[in-house]
């Protein structure tokens, strides 16, 4: 089996075809846009690869030799082969660039991945998006798996094995029940106090976890985790069941702080604040639909701040 780099120029079969098809080099030249001298040295090019002589050079143009219409013969078949293989490669590109695999943690999809996803649909309504929900620690396994193109996580830290960069700051809070005691406190909660005291939080891996257990760890200290839920709005109705506190994103409680369903309260020296990251694979290219929605992600954010 021979090797691509002992293959014939296709561009020569075609000046070759033309030939056949005219009954002139020229007139081949002209169809394909280039120059005759330029035509003609493909066609000799061609001869000295394929060990035969395929035109006969007259003073009144050029005709196919018996070796030459068994040539051209081959030939057609091969372009056809390979203008198939390009049609099917350009429906491969059109299907990828206009389908996006997307894994967003549970704060993204729930309360900002919608309106952006809203905003790359009013200019390309073309795109496909399938959303993949998964905390931070997940969402690196999905990427391991090829099973998405683009991720948003927020933690403490950039993901092991993925690059990426923040698109906005979220900010998290304590948040209780509207009854607890401490709604009456007249001072901030210490780190000692959110401590001690029984937390309701998401599963390990989770950003908004991580976050708080960084926060305590900067002073010694670690959760009193006494119930984990996966979703936010479980663990919503359990504090406002009265089951106890729990640290949310701001974006999740907005409306319940605003009816005084849930209270927030402060802590002092707690540092609750992270970052919410587009991520994909190290040394690895966005693909041209998956910059598309971090560029979307990247306005909207900068139109809002």
């Amino acid at each position: 089996m021979t090797s691509p780099s002992t293959w014939p120029d296709l561009g020569a079969l075609e000046v070759l075809l033309g030939v056949a098809e005219t009954g002139s080099i020229r007139q081949s030249a002209l169809r394909l846009g280039i120059s005759q001298p330029a035509a003609s040295l493909r066609v000799r090019h061609l001869e000295e690869h394929l060990g035969v002589i395929v035109l006969e050079r007259t003073p009144s143009g050029a005709r196919l030799t018996a070796d030459g219409a068994a040539v051209v013969g081959w030939a057609e078949q091969v372009l056809r082969a390979y203008r198939v293989l390009l049609s099917g490669v350009r429906a491969l590109r059109a299907s990828r660039d206009s389908q996006l695999r997307v894994a967003a943690s549970l704060t993204v999809a729930e309360y900002l991945l919608p309106g952006w996803l809203a905003t790359l649909h009013a200019t390309s309504p073309e795109v496909s998006v399938s959303l993949r929900m998964a905390n931070s620690h997940d969402v690196v396994e999905l990427f391991a798996n090829e099973e998405v193109d683009l991720g948003f996580v927020e933690g403490p830290v950039l993901p092991t094995g993925l690059q990426g960069r923040s698109v906005l700051r979220d900010e998290l809070v304590i948040v209780v029940a509207a009854t607890h005691a401490w709604t009456r406190r007249r001072s901030a909660l210490s780190p000692r106090d959110v401590a001690t005291a029984p937390f309701i939080l998401r599963e390990r891996g989770s950003g908004t976890r991580d976050v708080f257990e960084s926060a305590l760890a900067r002073h010694h200290l670690s959760a009193n985790v006494v119930i984990e839920l996966a979703s936010t709005t479980a663990i919503k109705e359990a504090v406002m069941s009265g089951l106890g506190p729990s640290i949310l994103s701001r974006l999740a409680v907005q409306s319940e702080l605003r009816e005084g369903r849930l209270r927030e309260v402060t802590c002092r020296d707690l540092v609750l604040e992270r970052a919410i990251r587009a991520v994909w694979p190290r040394h690895t290219n966005l693909s041209p639909v998956a910059r598309r929605l971090l560029a979307t992600v990247e306005a909207t954010v900068a139109t809002t701040a």
